[in-house]
């Protein structure tokens, strides 16, 4: 990268020091490992909005909100943008002990254009964003100590392509430390072009992380478009003998594939009327499923109720809907 960090233990802030021991027991939690970006969205340049989002920052706060103990794990600059986001996480029940704040540094920004017809384009600044360079900074070390801790260790194929193949071997490292000391690692493949050199490149990457995974979660329009899967029950199949214990494909509207070595298991989806807006659905029933699953749900009974929740969120403009829209039953 062109821009490697050079800021010394001094020059960053928010944590690893002495007050980082939690009381808590960390092997209770799930550390989401990821890029949250600025936001700013609108028809025109006269209307913006500013925002934040980030796959598994959604993930985070559904977590969060249906009472699981949930870190994030990014970098951010030391700016006031940054400090706005890190308050924004910590009101919704988000701990951020592991939000690293790097000198500065600013965070990624994208921007989201509507037109007349509804239709979305993306705009990126996001090159130099720090949570590109997480497993390089001081507290690095530090942060790959704690996480091994976790009970659960959540992340996506978007935390994946922010790094390059030396800091995605650190992570992988990381992991496979953390799964010998009894952590089990959530992995949904969550597929975007825009941040590959291709499929080919997303496919070897992606067969690395799902040696160390116990749940996947992916969509089978993402898996299809990597691995070339013709239906769910070839992806769970691929997935199944690939070692992962416990998978669960979405098919949008049509449900989702329940597969473990020995169930297959379609579940519908949560009959809604017309969705307002898709966005975070797939990140709001992977909270819901995975919820579920530690609070001890069969896994059939937790991918109905993350339908439930996803189900809510499409309701909503966003990732994000308002706190007093959660459903009841949710876990």
């Amino acid at each position: 990268m062109a821009n490697r960090p050079n800021c010394q233990d001094s020059e960053t802030r928010g944590i690893l020091s002495q007050t980082l021991v939690r009381e808590d027991n960390l092997m209770e939690r799930v550390a989401c490992i990821g890029e949250c970006m600025l936001e700013l969205s609108g028809a025109d340049t006269s209307r913006m909005q500013l925002s934040y989002g980030g796959d598994t920052l959604n993930t985070a706060t559904y977590l969060a909100r249906l009472g699981v103990a949930v870190d994030y794990v990014t970098a951010l600059g030391d700016d006031p943008y940054s400090d706005w986001m890190v308050e924004q996480w910590r009101g919704e029940g988000i701990g951020t002990d592991l939000v690293v704040r790097a000198a500065g540094r600013l965070p990624g920004i994208h921007a989201i254009r509507t037109d007349t017809k509804g239709e979305r384009q993306f705009y990126y600044w996001r090159d130099q964003a720090p949570a590109r360079d997480l497993f390089a900074f001081p507290e690095s070390e530090a942060i790959a100590d704690r996480l091994i801790a976790y009970e659960w260790i959540y992340l996506t194929g978007v935390t994946l392509s922010l790094y390059d193949d030396e800091r995605r071997q650190k992570l992988f490292e990381l992991l496979d430390r953390a799964r010998t000391n009894g952590t089990r690692v959530a992995f949904d493949s969550n597929y975007r072009p825009r941040g590959w050199r291709g499929p080919e490149k997303a496919r070897a990457v992606f067969e690395e992380i799902l040696k160390r995974t116990d749940l996947a979660a992916p969509t089978l329009d993402d898996d299809r478009q990597v691995f070339g899967d013709p239906d769910e029950t070839a992806c769970a199949d691929r997935l199944v003998e690939a070692g992962v214990d416990e998978v669960v494909v979405k098919l949008d509207a049509n449900g989702c594939l329940v597969a473990t070595q020995d169930i297959r298991e379609l579940i519908p989806t949560a009959q809604v009327s017309q969705p307002f807006d898709t966005t975070g659905a797939g990140d709001a029933f992977n909270a819901g499923y995975l919820a579920g699953r530690m609070g001890g749900t069969e896994a059939p009974e937790a991918a109905r109720r993350a339908h439930r929740l996803a189900g809510a969120v499409i309701m909503y403009p966003g990732a994000i809907m308002p706190r007093s829209a959660m459903p009841e039953h949710a876990t």
